[in-house]
């Protein structure tokens, strides 16, 4: 094939194509426009459709616009006539309450007329009856011979006869039916706890004896130019006396510690043989170290005897050493623990908290073991120490309380005073000094003669008792006893006794003649 029919070919071949291509596009063509025309067609009849509704939708809003306009004007009308129908009954009201409130004020003007009237005619008669008053108290001044003031006090002081009277008898019967039923419980109950209770007597003096081998030894303890007595007196703070007594040397001091501190060295000195100044320290110091052992073992031991758990060590240590304190001759912890019994005892008869007693009774006096070493009452001491160790309230209160220097606010802390009474007022408790004894009575009976009215006193036995006789001109059976009273309030105040003070008023009236 040549060259010019290959060209005629192409040529041919790419005519052919173009007149595809055209004939493809104007067929393409003439579907997209007749497609374009039907859609416009469409969208002509949507648009008119909508526009058709949208005008319907308007004229339908619009009436019910108007049915709502509507609606709410008749609403409000009605509304408004009812509030001026209400407005209307209110000022009605109101019209009606102001005319009778001129009424009622037309009213009160007419009373206060009236009352201004009366008031006048009452004060007229007011100064009438004065008038009267004063001439029949004139009349009576004259018919009686007393003044108003004289005549006052006369009737004042029959008043106070009589009211002294009906006090001393008031006081009389309470006094009687509560010491009836008082006495027989209380009788019952203290006799219970006394049988059960077994105590020693006072045994406890100023002096220990320490015997001796021989004679011979007391030599030696003296020592050259008494040089070991002076050591020992020195180092323990007790006199030793040494005389005539045979084979014994006595130890003399107020301290019971220390007395015991000395008897355990002197002691072991005679045993071991060495007395010299060196050794008597040693022997001292090692006393020493066996009271303090002796006094938690006391402790221990007065804590398991009393039935009483869960105390603080260090109190269980100052209750050993009560053991070295004495009051009146009775030993402390020995006191403590028939305090502690006798708690335990009476509160098992009433129904109270047995432990709880037991362990006010048994810290009761634990203030006693510190006195000496610090400044204050007992008591104070003993409150201090259990606030001090966390001990309850209850107890605290009952140390505070068992000598009346606060108010017992539990029973547990009156029968502490009661046990505490109880242990120093048996027989063979206590003992006191002949001194001590004689300014007693001696101040019992200043006491008693101070008060008016009182001719002569005696203070009985052994102190236990007073009695007092009056001058009957002066004191009357009424005053009796309401004196008998006071007395006994005093003593309580003033004076510090063991057990209890009973306190007689005596008057006597006699009439005497002589026969002729």
């Amino acid at each position: 094939m040549t060259s010019g029919s290959i060209i005629i070919t192409i040529v041919v071949a790419v005519a052919a194509l173009a007149a595809g291509s055209l004939f493809t596009w104007l067929y393409r063509k003439s579907v997209y426009e007749k497609k374009i025309g039907s859609a416009k067609e469409k969208s002509r009849e949507i648009l008119d459709e909508a526009i058709k509704t949208a005008e319907s939708k308007k004229r339908e809003a619009l009436l019910e616009a108007k049915e709502e306009a509507l609606k709410q004007k008749n609403e409000w009308e009605k509304e408004n006539k009812e509030r001026r129908s209400e407005i209307q009954r209110m000022e009605h009201r109101l019209q009606n309450k102001e005319e009778n409130l001129d009424k009622k004020i037309e009213a009160m003007e007419k009373r206060e007329a009236g009352f201004a009237a009366k008031e006048e005619n009452l004060k007229q008669k007011r100064s009438e009856l004065e008038q009267m008053i004063d001439g029949e108290k004139q009349m009576l001044e004259k018919i009686s011979g007393f003044t108003t003031e004289e005549a006052k006090t006369y009737l004042l002081s029959l008043l106070e006869e009589d009211v002294k009277h009906d006090k001393a008898k008031m006081i009389k019967e309470y006094d009687a039916a509560a010491k009836a039923e008082a006495d027989k419980k209380a009788k019952d109950y203290v006799v219970t706890a006394i049988q059960k209770c077994a105590a020693d007597h006072v045994a406890e003096t100023t002096i220990s004896v320490v015997p001796l081998p021989n004679d011979e030894m007391k030599g030696r303890i003296i020592g050259r130019e008494g040089r070991n007595i002076r050591a020992l007196e020195t180092l323990t703070g007790v006199e030793l006396i040494i005389d005539d007594t045979p084979e014994a040397v006595i130890l003399s001091g107020f301290d019971p510690m220390r007395r015991e501190v000395a008897r355990i060295a002197l002691e072991r000195l005679i045993v071991d043989g060495r007395i010299h100044p060196a050794r008597i320290e040693e022997m001292v110091e090692k006393a020493q170290k066996e009271v303090e052992n002796m006094i938690k073992e006391e402790g221990e031991n007065a804590v398991l005897e009393a039935g009483v758990h869960g105390l603080n060590p260090e109190l269980v240590r100052l209750l050993g050493k009560m053991r070295f304190r004495t009051s009146y001759g009775q030993n402390a912890l020995k006191h403590s623990i028939e305090v502690a019994q006798l708690c335990g005892l009476l509160a098992g008869e009433l129904g109270l908290d047995v432990r709880m007693a037991r362990r006010a009774g048994l810290l009761h006096d634990i203030g006693k073991s510190l006195d000496h070493e610090i400044e204050g009452s007992h008591v104070q001491i003993g409150a201090d120490l259990c606030r001090k160790y966390k001990e309850p309230a209850i107890v605290i209160n009952a140390v505070e309380s068992h000598h009346g220097d606060v108010e017992p606010t539990s029973l547990i802390a009156c029968l502490v005073q009661a046990a505490d009474t109880i242990s120093a007022a048996r027989p063979g408790a206590r003992r006191e000094t002949l001194e001590a004894y004689t300014n007693r009575l001696k101040q019992l009976e200043e006491i008693t003669n101070s008060f008016k009215g009182v001719d002569k006193s005696f203070a009985v036995q052994a102190g236990r008792e007073v009695r007092i006789m009056v001058v009957p001109e002066q004191v009357s059976d009424d005053d009796m006893v309401i004196m008998a009273r006071d007395i006994a309030k005093r003593i309580e105040d003033e004076l510090v006794y063991p057990g209890q003070i009973k306190v007689n008023v005596i008057r006597e009236s006699r009439a005497s003649d002589v026969a002729k």
